[in-house]
C-alpha cells in the first residue's frame, strides 16, 4: 500500500503528538515501525519534500477523503465565511467529530473557488512580553483604544487581556481616558474572577492615566503589581496593542450613531474573539478555551478523533478494493 506525501507527514504529526505511546499509536493505524521510521527519517533529512513520493502512478491512497465529506467541508466553509482554512479545520473536528487537515480545507474551497479573505483578520503575534506567563490571572494586559460616534463624539475603550490566554477579562466603553475609567475596568475584572488573595500583575504603558498617584494607590492597597512597559518601546504591550487593532479594522467598517449601537458591536466582537475564533498561538484552541481549562481535554479529544478518523478511512479503503478485487484477499486488523 502506498502513501501520499501528505499522509506520510499527517501520520508523523499524529505519532509525534499522540499519548497512546509510538508502538499503540501506530499499532491502531496498522503501520509498521520500520515503514514508519523510514519516513521519519526522510522527513528529519528532507522536511516535507523528503516525504515525496518517488513515483506518481498511483492514483488512490487508503487516507482519500470521500466526497461527502468534501461537500460538508464546503456547506461549512459557506455557512461560516469569517474562518480561515485553518479554522474551519479545527472547527470541523471540535463540532462534527471528524478529522480533516488545514491543507486539505485549503485545497477543497481552492477548488471550488471559495478562498477569500475572512472577514476576522487577527495579526499574528510577533513580539511578546520578555518573561512569558505560565497561568491564567499570572498578569493582565491593558491599555485604551478610541472609537467616534456620530453625533456624539469621540469614545475610549478600555480593555484588560490576560497575558497567557489572551482572553478579554473586562472592557468597559468610557467617555474619557482618566485612571478612574482604568480603576472601574480592573474593579470589573476582578469580579469577575473572584479573585482576592492571588492577585494578578497589571501591564500598561505610560500614559498619564497609568502613571497617577490615584491608580498607584488603587493597585497598592489591593497588592497588585504594577508593571510599566519601556517609554517608546511597545513590544511588552503587543498583545492587546494588536488586539485593538484587529477589533478597529473589523468595527471601523460601519458608522455608529448612539454609543449603545457601538457597544453591541464591541459585544459581538469580544464574543467572537474570545469563544469562536481559534488562536494559532494557542495550538488553534480559543481564549475560552485556555481560560477556563479546557484545553488538555480539547486537544486530547481532537488526537482520538483524528487517529478514529484516519483508521475509519483505511477500513472504507481496504473493504473497497476487496470488493474491486474478489481474487484477492484482504484483511485489516
Amino acid at each position: 500500500m502506498r502513501f501520499s506525501q501528505e499522509e506520510k507527514y499527517d501520520t508523523i504529526r499524529l505519532v509525534e503528538q499522540s499519548e497512546l505511546g509510538v508502538n499503540r499509536t501506530l499499532k491502531e493505524l496498522g503501520i509498521h515501525k520500520s515503514t514508519f521510521y523510514g519516513w521519519y527519517n526522510a522527513y528529519l533529512e528532507g522536511g516535507y519534500d523528503g516525504l515525496a513520493p518517488k513515483s506518481s502512478n498511483r492514483k488512490q491512497y487508503w487516507n482519500k477523503i470521500s466526497d461527502q465529506e468534501k461537500q460538508s467541508v464546503v456547506e461549512v466553509a459557506l455557512e461560516h465565511t469569517d474562518k480561515s482554512p485553518r479554522e474551519l479545520a479545527y472547527h470541523i473536528t471540535d463540532t462534527f467529530g471528524w478529522y480533516i487537515s488545514e491543507s486539505s480545507v485549503y485545497r477543497i474551497l481552492k477548488s471550488r473557488g471559495l478562498i477569500t479573505s475572512p472577514a476576522f483578520i487577527l495579526m499574528k503575534a510577533a513580539d511578546e512580553f520578555k518573561d512569558k506567563t505560565r497561568r491564567v490571572n499570572e498578569m493582565w494586559q491593558t491599555d485604551f483604544t478610541y472609537f467616534k460616534v456620530v453625533g456624539w463624539g469621540w469614545y475610549y475603550l478600555s480593555t484588560i487581556l490576560d497575558d497567557y490566554s489572551r482572553y478579554i477579562v473586562s472592557y468597559k466603553l468610557c467617555k474619557s481616558m482618566k485612571s478612574n475609567d482604568v480603576i472601574n475596568t480592573v474593579e470589573d475584572a476582578l469580579r469577575f474572577n473572584g479573585l482576592e488573595d492571588r492577585k494578578p500583575k497589571l501591564l500598561t504603558d505610560n500614559g498619564s492615566c497609568y502613571i497617577s498617584s490615584e491608580l498607584n494607590d488603587y493597585l497598592q492597597q489591593l497588592d497588585i503589581k504594577h508593571i510599566h512597559g519601556k517609554v517608546n518601546h511597545p513590544q511588552t504591550q503587543g498583545k492587546i496593542e494588536r488586539y485593538h487593532r484587529s477589533m478597529k479594522n473589523v468595527i471601523k467598517l460601519d458608522f455608529y450613531y448612539s454609543p449603545e449601537e457601538l457597544e453591541r458591536r464591541i459585544r459581538q466582537f469580544v464574543d467572537y474573539y474570545n469563544n469562536k475564533r481559534y488562536h494559532e498561538s494557542l495550538n488553534n484552541l480559543t481564549p475560552a478555551d485556555v481560560y477556563f481549562g479546557r484545553a488538555n481535554r480539547i486537544i486530547e479529544r481532537r488526537n482520538r478523533i483524528k487517529l478514529q478518523t484516519l483508521k475509519n478511512r483505511k477500513r472504507a479503503y481496504v473493504k473497497s478494493k476487496a470488493l474491486t478485487s474478489p481474487l484477492k484477499s484482504l484483511n485489516f486488523n
